[in-house]
């Protein structure tokens, strides 16, 4: 059996589960934090603080995102060589790792520096751009994950 299966095998699995935790992170686990009041009966945690305990989280899931992006970049350019390539696969796989970088290199860090700088800067319209480019972004590496996958996934069923 060829020994490439596994590279590819576990590059499906790492698209996979990082589309599944972009998912959970964005459609599930934000949710949840950012309305406490509607879950807890004596947990009160302000707005602020829930955005405290939310940026923790993607700080810690940005070093995974860094690794993603290293992993795309580096399976795609070997790909690239061996002539396993399209645009589908080179615009999709140039969306994973430009979101993926824009995500942890750009936005979580000065999310995190107007939050150091206490409740004022986080009421900004600063604040509140920033946090939408995030969430689009987010969407954004969410939709070239699945699309990244689905493609990488058939082409691998051609060889």
């Amino acid at each position: 059996m060829n020994k490439k299966i596994y590279a590819d095998f576990g590059y499906l699995i790492l698209l996979a589960a990082s589309f599944g935790a972009v998912f959970v992170l964005g459609a599930i686990v934000a949710p949840v934090i950012f309305h406490t009041d509607r879950l807890a009966v004596d947990l009160l945690i302000d707005h602020y603080n829930e955005g405290v305990i939310m940026s923790e989280i993607f700080l810690r899931f940005s070093y995974f995102i860094y690794f993603l992006a290293f992993s795309v970049a580096l399976y795609e350019a070997v790909m690239y060589k061996t002539g396993q390539r399209d645009k589908t696969l080179f615009y999709s796989a140039f969306l994973v790792v430009a979101t993926s970088l824009m995500f942890s290199g750009v936005y979580v860090p000065k999310i995190l520096e107007l939050q150091a700088m206490g409740r004022e800067a986080t009421t900004s319209d600063t604040f509140d751009n920033l946090h939408i480019a995030s969430e689009i972004d987010f969407k954004i590496l969410a939709a070239a994950l699945i699309v990244l996958f689905i493609r990488r996934l058939m082409l691998l069923r051609r060889s």
